[in-house]
């Protein structure tokens, strides 16, 4: 069976990719970064292996994110439009960096994300893993897969009984970690 290495934060759109990567045949090993949010391994784990993970690594690469990536920024003033810091998107290719890591330790052949085709996260995680992996092929279900809304993604795991927190009263998604908040979806997409 193929082997796909997936960075999975534990929401809707990564539990729904576990699933759907299986459909098409692979085994699905699943990697997680602590980068200082609100982070329950045991709960994680948990979730990765109900929603049909073989196994999960769980990094903490806080320290790592705050001297390498955070430190930096700061030294040079990065902010978005003068005003946003860029909590998720210096995570991004520090997590692809573990991804890649954790794929050459399992032979792996695929990686994968959940990153939306409409974002500049999928940019900085497939330059990051071509860079360092070129020969390892990266997958974005989000831009292949059927499912064309969050309340798609939601039916999607009731049917397949996948333990998501996510409820069409709440769609939009948080990424936090110790340098900020980032929310996206629902509503928030319009304004």
């Amino acid at each position: 069976m193929k082997k796909v290495i997936l960075a999975y934060s534990g929401g809707l759109d990564t539990s729904c990719c576990i699933q759907w990567l299986r459909d098409k045949g692979f085994e699905v090993i699943c990697f997680s970064a602590n980068l200082g949010s609100e982070f329950s391994p045991s709960d994680l784990r948990a979730r990765a292996i109900a929603s049909g993970a073989k196994k999960i690594y769980i990094k903490d690469l806080r320290r790592e994110f705050a001297r390498d990536y955070i430190t930096p920024s700061l030294k040079a003033g990065a902010l978005y439009e003068g005003k946003y810091v860029l909590s998720t998107s210096l995570s991004r290719p520090l997590i692809a960096k573990h991804l890649v890591d954790v794929a050459k330790a399992e032979n792996a052949a695929f990686l994968a994300h959940g990153c939306t085709g409409k974002g500049n996260d999928q940019v900085r995680f497939e330059i990051t893993t071509a860079i360092l992996a070129p020969r390892i092929k990266t997958i974005a279900p989000l831009r292949e897969w059927e499912l064309q809304s969050r309340e798609d993604e939601i039916e999607y795991a009731r049917l397949h009984k996948l333990p998501i927190k996510t409820t069409k009263e709440k769609l939009y998604s948080i990424d936090k970690n110790i340098w900020g908040v980032s929310i996206e979806g629902g509503v928030l997409e319009d304004i």
